[in-house]
Order: structure tokens, then sequence, then C-alpha cells
């Protein structure tokens, strides 16, 4: 009976001997990994179609050193179809702003967004809540004007 015991035991050692093996070259191989880095999940970027909204009144903010780059973005807007009352242009509060951006308030608001800088020659679009209307009832895009407009930074303002 002891003998058998003996040889159990040397069978089950044999079997850890050689799982342990394989699992070794397998690990020096570079076939498994302990712990494995998690792949990154990619969320799929979701297309908005621009829409020309004529119905937004639209904030022009000049960030940059140059002077007039509002009032001349003022007349593309209004050429591209917004009622002259509704396009208010003005400086901004500091002029190193980098690229021109057209602001949005409420997530329904994006394809007007995108709409406006199709129509400005293109511009980036985010959301934000740093530029809200005065009065919360008004819907309003806000354009604020960066250095990339400007004669230094590359590019011009495009114009009527």
């Amino acid at each position: 009976m002891r003998g058998w015991v003996v040889l159990l035991w040397a069978a089950l050692a044999t079997i850890v001997l050689v799982a342990v093996g394989i699992f070794g070259t397998l690990l020096a191989a570079g076939r498994i990994e302990l712990f494995p880095t998690p792949e990154p999940t990619t969320q799929p970027t979701v297309q908005v179609t621009p829409v020309l909204d004529t119905t937004f009144q639209v904030a022009i903010l000049n960030a940059t050193p140059e002077r007039g780059l509002a009032t001349q973005l003022k007349d593309v807007v209004v050429a591209a179809g917004w009622p002259a009352a509704q396009v208010l242009p003005s400086d901004a509060s500091r002029d190193d702003f980098p690229e021109t951006t057209v602001f949005y308030l409420d997530a329904e608001d994006e394809a007007a967004a995108a709409g406006l800088a199709e129509a400005i020659g293109g511009a980036r679009i985010e959301q934000s809540e740093a530029y809200q209307p005065a009065d919360p009832e008004t819907r309003q895009l806000t354009v604020v004007i960066g250095l990339n407009s400007t004669d230094a930074g590359g590019s011009t303002t495009p114009t009527p």
C-alpha cells in the first residue's frame, strides 16, 4: 500500500513540475503576460452636420492685438444670413487667444455652432459655459477670434 502512495506523489510532482516548466517557458518567450496592460477603448467620434441657424445671436470677441477684426467678421456673419442687429462685435479682455473658436452653451446647439464656424471660413467649436448671454432665454453663439486669424498668425480673417 505504501508503494502506491509514493508512486501517486511522484506522479503528482512530475505533473506539477511539467506544468510549471511549460508556464515558465511561455512566460520567458513572451507568449503570455502576467499583468497585461489594458487596451484603451476609443469612443466613436460623432460627426455633427453643420446647420446654418440664423436665429442665434452671435457675439464676436476680438482676442488679438490686431484691431478691427470683430467688425470685419461681423460683415462676414451678416453676409452669411444673420440680421445685423443679432451680431455683436466687441474686443475681448485679452489679446492672446491662440485659435479662433465658436463657443456654444447647450449640446443641442453644436450643429448651429458648426454651421457658424463653416460660414466664417473655418474655426474650432467648443461647448462652454464661459460665454453665456445676459438673458438666459437668448440663444447665443460666441466667436472668439484667435491669433491664427491675424496676418501674423498665418491666415487672415475671411472677408465678405
